[in-house]
């Protein structure tokens, strides 16, 4: 008589591997939840003290620690330079998760406007997310004699720059492509700078301030009409402004339509969160999670919103896009990008 064998049903390869790889991120996720316990994070701000960069990194830095497990305190250090904070966090900054940093746009085209002092590359840097998108705004001083748009062709607005960035590039890709008539006064350090300049009698105006900052750091401006708003500049318009005209309505053709949509393009990612290459997955998780926290955060809201600073989230991977967006440039548009800045076109 022949016996039968009963065997125990075996788990399909493919199941084992399954339950493995769940293990391991489970694994993972619990020594990421335990790294930060008693550690100090500090979030670098790629601009000066006293402007909205500076500003929103204080207010999240106050309210990020909870929503990273392990409670971690946080410290905002400023590197003024954009490029050198870019740099730092980029081959300096420890890579294990202890050091982010909150820097300004221009990082995301500053390597085809200045390829030697560029250290970085944008696609292997670990975004976070960004706590705005933005809408640019040129302004004039009420004693200026601009009072539309229209001005900017005719008459020379002298305004602040900060090398490198928004105030002083924008400006500059506006002469070349739709012939205004800046005059660029460098060596600022922050919008905040640029402002105490206006109100000095320095510069007449600011050609590139965030709207979402205008209004937080000095709303006096608007509330007393100390400043003309002459135009404003991002792909879509702000609601806000209706009426006000945009820089694309100006552009002559469609080659130097896409050259001004790349600069717009950065503004949709206006303050980016970044993460040094090499931080371990699982903590670039885990710091994403909190910054989409943060940003249902009640207690944050209501300090931003006191503030009357704009909170518009743009998560991690929605940055990546614009990110891999931007790396994708055809070479065409990006040669013709640099080309507006140096020599300056009149």
């Amino acid at each position: 008589m022949t016996g039968t064998i009963f065997r125990r049903p075996t788990m399909p390869l493919r199941c084992v591997l399954m339950v493995a790889m769940l293990l391991s991120f489970s694994v993972a996720t619990a020594v990421a939840d335990d790294f930060y316990a008693g550690k100090q994070i500090t979030l670098i701000v790629g601009a000066g003290p006293g402007g909205g960069y500076d500003l929103q990194a204080r207010v999240a830095a106050r309210h990020l620690g909870r929503h990273i497990p392990g409670n971690p305190t946080i410290i905002v250090q400023n590197i003024p330079s954009r490029i050198a904070a870019a740099n730092h966090i980029f081959s300096t900054a420890p890579k294990d998760g202890t050091m982010i940093a909150l820097l300004q746009r221009g990082i995301l085209l500053a390597k085809l406007i200045y390829p030697s002092g560029v250290r970085f590359e944008i696609e292997k840097f670990h975004w976070l997310g960004s706590l705005n998108s933005e809408t640019a705004v040129t302004l004039a001083w009420h004693t200026a004699p601009h009072k539309t748009a229209k001005d900017l062709f005719d008459k020379e607005l002298i305004v602040g720059g900060i090398t490198g960035v928004d105030p002083e590039t924008t400006p500059r890709i506006y002469n070349g492509l739709i012939g205004t008539k800046f005059k660029i006064v460098t060596g600022y350090n922050s919008t905040a700078q640029i402002a105490l300049a206006v109100e000095r009698g320095e510069v007449q105006g600011i050609a590139d301030w965030s709207w979402s900052s205008l209004k937080a750091v000095r709303p006096n401006w608007l509330a007393d009409k100390q400043v003309t708003l002459l135009m404003q500049g991002a792909l879509k318009n702000e609601p806000e402004l209706r009426g006000l005209p945009n820089a694309i309505d100006f552009i002559r053709n469609d080659a130097d339509r896409k050259v001004m949509e790349l600069h717009f393009t950065q503004k949709t990612a206006a303050r980016p969160l970044v993460a040094p290459p090499e931080v371990p997955a699982e903590r670039v998780a885990l710091l994403r999670k909190a910054f989409e926290a943060l940003a249902q955060d009640k207690e944050f809201l209501a300090e931003m919103d006191r503030a009357k600073m704009e909170f518009d989230f743009v998560p991690g991977p929605e940055v990546d896009k614009v990110v891999a967006q931007i790396a994708s440039t055809p070479a065409e548009i990006a040669e013709r990008y640099a080309r507006a800045f140096s020599p300056e076109q009149k």
